[in-house]
């Protein structure tokens, strides 16, 4: 039997996120939910009711993830897991869109306003019980992946796009591609998990930091991860959805996929410090398995894994100037 813990989970408004939130409701575990509007919220109260404490922060905005990093380290509650879980994807789509810092919508939402709830919290994170951190990625970062072979592989190169300030359309410097723009985010994701154990280690407080892959999970409502490339090519999606889910049985269900997020943040399977990387990989038609593997080649290069952190930090301080991260890790 766990421990009841405090998690904070962005992404729980819909998906593997609302599943797992109402997992770990169910298990005891105290809640703070961070939704990106009022709608978002009502439809995470229709799922899981009043107990859990939901804040609206939209991760498309970097003052807003501030302003309620600030709230939570004025109230010092301390937190045990947090769960980087909220994705965007924007496949289907032909030209970037911005966020409120003009930054690329996938690479702000994805990948910079979770390195900046990290370097905000970490504080909060450090002084809590057996503390985690769990990091939602995809197979999708690794070319020699099933999804990650479909169209432009991920691929952040040297980093150019980074390097050049905002305004740029895909971190390594070339032109926009939605599909491989959320792929690229996912590998800076597991990138994101490398660096922060390294960060942590050369510290001295090492604690288990959980990158994973969900699988190919398709909702069958008309919200959820997919809700743009629904809107871009309704019949398309829809065949695609038929042939995956239902007549290859290739997916995976939320209701699974979020049973395995919750294991994740809570059980102590997972308890060992360190960078560690799981993927719910299909098996064969309906069968998947969970099992800690390798992640991509690119994936595994620190030298990189340091200068995406260090260049994301240098890219949110030009964005917004004399606002500094309250623990930001400089090792």
């Amino acid at each position: 039997m766990n421990d009841a813990r405090h998690l904070l989970i962005t992404g729980a408004s819909s998906g593997i996120g609302a599943e797992a939130a109402r997992r770990l409701q169910t298990m005891g575990h105290r809640l703070t939910l961070l939704c990106r509007s009022e709608q978002a919220e009502a439809q995470t109260r229709l799922h899981l009711g009043p107990s859990p404490r939901i804040l609206i922060a939209d991760l498309a905005d970097l003052e807003a993830v501030d302003r309620i990093s600030r709230q939570l380290i004025d109230e010092a509650d301390v937190i045990d897991t947090l769960v980087l879980n909220a994705g965007l994807q924007l496949a289907g789509t032909r030209a970037p869109q911005w966020s409120r810092q003009g930054i690329e919508l996938t690479f702000a939402v994805n990948q910079l306003a979770h390195q900046r709830l990290l370097e905000n919290l970490l504080p909060l994170l450090k002084r809590g019980h057996q503390p985690r951190a769990v990091i939602t990625a995809s197979d999708v970062h690794n070319p020699l992946s099933g999804g990650g072979r479909v169209g432009r592989p991920a691929d952040l190169g040297s980093l150019d796009g980074l390097r050049s300030g905002t305004g740029f359309a895909m971190v390594d410097g070339g032109t926009f591609d939605a599909d491989k723009a959320y792929k690229d985010s996912k590998l800076c994701n597991v990138l994101l998990g490398r660096e922060l154990s390294r960060r942590l280690e050369a510290q001295g407080t090492p604690f288990p930091v959980l990158s994973w892959s969900p699988g190919l999970v398709i909702p069958r409502g008309p919200e959820g991860f997919f809700r743009t490339s629904r809107a871009c090519n309704p019949l398309g999606m829809t065949l695609f959805a038929l042939l995956a889910r239902d007549v290859l049985r290739l997916t995976e269900t939320p209701a699974q996929a979020g049973e395995l997020l919750a294991d994740l943040c809570v059980d102590n399977r997972w308890s060992d410090p360190g960078f560690h990387y799981f993927s719910n990989h299909l098996t064969r038609p309906g069968q998947h398995r969970f099992e800690a593997v390798d992640t991509s080649a690119e994936a595994r290069d620190q030298a990189k894994a340091t200068a995406l952190w260090r260049l994301s930090s240098e890219l949110m301080q030009t964005v917004m100037p004399g606002v500094q991260p309250s623990d930001p890790l400089e090792l």
